[in-house]
């Protein structure tokens, strides 16, 4: 009896102490205002953003991808919409990433690279948009923008600045606005970062809320989470069709291209450096299947309470990233593998699954499709569209050729700024410091970009046309921050 009752006593100061712990936890996150989590019926859908450090468009399963397993990635696609051709407008994390925040192009942001990567602040970020029409905004992760984004206001924070430590990350936290001295966690990165998701998650709300959970992995130097130490051991990997254009040293092709340091294998004395081909790409991929087991803890959250279906889900990349192909690694430069991006949404709504899509659309197009999703007005100065229409076939005019712009030199790789244009068939490239180059794709014919047509008499006309066109397109939008 004594000991039943001792067990009962124990129990109950456990269930006392889980209550008050509970209870804390939601005081810091605010006062408990409501027991929904899902919006109710008819109301403003709920958010996910999970954005992806580097992740290719065809790191999945449901891509083609034979060596990956990610079902929870392929669940987005295969519930929604999968975007065949999916670009950002400048292959870096900083820059990139303030275009997905803003809907406009790097030379109107100003925040043209990873070490000028200042937003001013007249200029509206999604998050701020979304909270000024009634949501509640939770930042996890990676950012590189203004300083890690603790200059705009958050509901929930929880990042760091320019890179992480994988296993000892230094991070910041914030509640509505208030941010705490940075503190060092042992943790690997992004399970950490998504532990502290699904915490902000299970707060119960009144509001719609709209999380970005910015993932840090597979970002370079590309440490595995320890239990994936041994995934793809034994799994023969295969050489791009564009690998050993190195050893013939990039016949047609600018100099520019020759001397870029981020060749896999290449004695650079970088400390990023990558040493061989199987290493990049295992590390890479395991990369990836750790963002599909957070994305999966999400969607469990979602599941538990009755929100998966009242909420838009998102996922994205910041940039695509060279495995080996024309011997890079890295991103940076317009080449396809570089400039290429997962684009996937969820949101049964207005989105019917298994609906696949063509059009090129761009990382600028992020935020009015979140705002489009949220019934929030899309500012006129936006250079982004939503790409809902598209979705919803609508008769909508979408583009067909776009800019393309990188200024960051020699920074960490010495890759040559150049600007360029991408049509459905054709990619022109112009490097243009002195010494100035030039490239031109036709993507139809030679999609592995071996084939430098530039100097090409038969297609002087085609090259001046989209000389022009670059012209054009760096006139249109806002007014330019850059140089």
């Amino acid at each position: 009896m004594a000991d039943i009752s001792e067990a009962k006593s124990t129990q109950t100061r456990r269930s006392l102490l889980k209550r008050a712990a509970a209870a804390a936890g939601a005081a810091a996150f605010g006062p408990p205002l409501s027991r929904a989590f899902a919006a109710p019926a008819g109301t403003k859908p709920n958010i996910v953003f999970f954005l992806g450090e580097g992740a290719r468009a065809d790191e999945s399963s449901l891509a083609g991808n034979r060596l990956l397993h990610t079902p929870n990635l392929d669940r987005i696609g295969r519930e929604g919409v999968v975007f065949h051709n999916g670009f950002c407008v400048n292959a870096l994390c900083a820059p990139s990433r303030a275009s997905i925040l803003t809907g406009l192009y790097s030379h109107t942001t100003g925040a043209v690279d990873n070490g000028r990567n200042k937003v001013p602040s007249s200029v509206p970020m999604v998050n701020e948009l979304l909270r000024d029409n009634g949501y509640e905004v939770a930042f996890l992760g990676k950012s590189h923008v203004d300083g890690a984004l603790t200059d705009r206001y958050w509901d929930y924070y929880f990042g760091f600045s320019g890179q992480a430590d994988y296993f000892n990350p230094t991070i910041t936290e914030g509640i509505r606005g208030n941010f705490s001295e940075p503190r060092q966690y042992q943790d690997y990165v992004d399970d950490l970062l998504t532990q502290k998701a699904v915490e902000w998650l299970k707060q119960p709300r009144e509001k719609p809320f709209c999380l970005f959970l910015w993932f840090y992995a597979p970002h370079s130097p590309f440490f595995r989470p320890l239990r994936m130490v041994n995934d793809f051991n034994g799994v023969p990997i295969p050489k791009p069709r564009s690998f050993d254009e190195y050893l013939s040293g990039y016949p047609g092709k600018p100099r520019g291209v020759a001397d870029a340091l981020n060749k896999v294998g290449a004695q650079f004395f970088k400390a990023d450096q990558v040493r061989s081909l199987e290493e990049l790409v295992k590390d890479h991929y395991c990369g990836i299947q750790s963002n599909d087991e957070d994305v999966g803890k999400i969607f469990h959250v979602l599941e538990e309470k009755g929100a998966t279906n009242d909420t838009a889900i998102v996922w994205s990349s910041d940039h695509g990233f060279f495995l080996g192909e024309h011997r890079f690694y890295d991103k940076r430069l317009m080449y396809e593998p570089s400039i290429r991006i997962p684009f996937m949404l969820r949101y049964p709504k207005r989105i019917r699954p298994g609906t696949k899509k063509n059009e090129m659309v761009l990382n600028i197009d992020l935020t009015p499709t979140l705002l489009d999703l949220a019934g929030v007005p899309i500012p006129a100065s936006f250079e982004g569209r939503s790409v809902m229409p598209l979705i919803e076939k609508k008769d909508v005019a979408w583009r067909t050729d776009w800019l393309y712009e990188y200024y960051e030199y020699p920074g960490f790789e010495n890759v040559r700024p150049c600007r360029g244009v991408r049509t459905e068939r054709f990619k022109y490239i112009h490097y243009y410091l002195a010494p100035e180059e030039f490239e031109l794709y036709d993507l139809q014919n030679d999609p592995d970009e071996m084939h430098n047509l530039y100097a090409d008499s038969q297609h002087a006309d085609l090259c001046k046309h989209l000389s022009a066109r670059l012209e054009q397109l760096r006139t249109e939008g806002g007014p330019s921050r850059s140089q």
